[in-house]
């Protein structure tokens, strides 16, 4: 009989907490859990304290003895742990406001995962997830560690390729969004369809087949998109149509986050938009999360509310909750997950990470065959891989040099002088979590540089 497992959660002050829990309760025949424990750090507390408690009440209303702890101390927690979740944000929603109003302040996407903003969320990130792995070596080091800590993708790879460590997968949840959704499209569930990822992540395409006919059903899917609305899209993106003819040349979907690639343009306007009237998306989820934690502090409340889809979020109980059970009992279910490519995707390296379709169970993820890709596509994804590796290498060493190799290759980023000014502020903005740039900071604060956005430089002001 397989012992009852023991899971961590560094980020546990998180307002998604909820929706894990919800996917454990629903799991827990399957996957009996002793006891859970939530992370967080002494900024967080407050937070730690109101979810750790709504936490407490989810399980008890659920019947099973599961005893939630909390802690600041995470080799506490992590001490002889079965799984590690990840899911903390470096510098808080102050420093995603920072990402993306710099940018937008020079005419540039400012954007969570993707441009300048994506770029020095991995940088304040990776320094951190490397010094959990340390310690999870040493403190658990047969453990299994589900990062939905963005980007995902990226960081994902600095554990494999810095760590040596292999015993992680990388989670998201728009795969999980587009098979629960886009079947109902052409009249179909998602029993009768198998789904096809790959690519990187929120950088993906998939293709889709009938599982009773072997037919490509992606097509039929394509036509239904723009005769019914397509659901799937994060509610954090602004759901501009992609121009037809290029998806059927294809013959596969984009993701959500495609968006930002194909109609930039018209992508960027709307940040801009945002941004100059009811300001970027991490002001308006900042508002959403305090209503949620109004909402969790009800000590009435056992149950994940129906506001938390508006974080943008959503099914992330269904990727990280299933990708541990499947480990846990060895389900081999088919989940899209980031891993090692080991030839999945043969237009990039086998030793990089991809995000494409899965079997996962006991030895965790091994990679479905995709084959290759489209040169358009194949030409875009090279592109990406090899400027999350720029960017990776900047984050590790402090390299003011490889950073400015990052911004110039990365498509949202127009380079020239501007760039490097949006590089210098942004070095600035977060330099309480960049010590690997702690020389180069220095210089530019000694050349006088300052911040040109009025509501990042007041939060840099106010040591926020």
């Amino acid at each position: 009989m397989k012992k009852s497992v023991k899971i961590v959660t560094i980020g546990g002050g998180s307002s998604y907490t909820p929706e894990l829990m919800e996917g454990f309760i629903k799991r827990y025949e399957e996957m009996p859990i002793k006891e859970i424990w939530l992370v967080d750090i002494e900024e967080g507390k407050e937070k730690l304290e109101i979810v750790g408690k709504m936490a407490q009440r989810m399980w008890d209303a659920s019947g099973y003895d599961v005893k939630v702890h909390l802690t600041l101390d995470r080799r506490v927690a992590l001490k002889d742990a079965d799984f590690v979740t990840t899911q903390f944000r470096v510098g808080l929603l102050n420093a995603r406001i920072k990402d993306e109003r710099i940018p937008l302040s020079y005419g540039q996407l400012g954007q969570e995962t993707n441009g300048a903003g994506g770029i020095f969320k991995a940088f304040r990130t990776v320094p951190v997830i490397l010094s959990i792995v340390e310690d999870m070596k040493e403190l658990c080091p047969h453990a299994w560690l589900i990062n939905f800590t963005n980007p995902s993708g990226m960081i994902t790879e600095a554990i494999i390729r810095y760590t040596h460590w292999d015993r992680v997968i990388g989670l998201c949840n728009v795969p999980v969004s587009a098979m629960m959704k886009e079947p109902q499209l052409i009249n179909k569930s998602l029993d009768d369809l198998v789904y096809k990822f790959a690519g990187l992540n929120h950088f993906h395409w998939h293709k889709v087949f009938d599982s009773h006919t072997g037919e490509d059903v992606t097509l039929k899917i394509i036509d239904a998109l723009y005769t019914q609305d397509d659901e799937s899209v994060p509610a954090n993106i602004f759901d501009v149509p992609y121009f037809k003819e290029q998806l059927e040349t294809m013959k596969m979907i984009p993701c959500g986050y495609h968006r930002y690639y194909y109609r930039e343009q018209e992508m960027l306007n709307h940040l801009i938009e945002e941004y100059n009237t009811i300001g970027t998306r991490a002001e308006q989820v900042k508002e959403v999360e305090e209503r949620l934690f109004e909402l969790y502090k009800d000590p009435y409340l056992d149950h994940k509310p129906e506001e938390l889809a508006k974080r943008g979020g959503a099914h992330y109980s269904d990727a990280a909750c299933e990708t541990i059970v499947s480990i846990f009992n060895n389900k081999n279910t088919h989940i899209v997950v980031s891993t090692k490519n080991n030839g999945a995707v043969p237009d990039l390296p086998d030793d990089c990470v991809v995000e494409v379709s899965s079997h996962v169970g006991g030895c965790g993820a091994l990679p479905i065959a995709f084959g290759p890709l489209p040169n358009a596509e194949k030409g875009w994804l090279q592109l990406m891989k090899n400027m999350e590796l720029c960017v990776l290498e900047a984050a590790v060493n402090g390299d003011y040099g490889m950073a400015l190799e990052a911004f110039t290759i990365n498509p949202q980023i127009v380079s020239g002088e501007n760039a490097k000014r949006i590089l210098d502020e942004l070095l600035i903005a977060h330099k309480k979590y960049l010590p690997q740039f702690k020389d180069k900071i220095e210089e530019l604060e000694k050349e006088g540089i300052t911040i040109k956005d009025n509501v990042a430089r007041k939060l840099c002001e106010q040591g926020l």
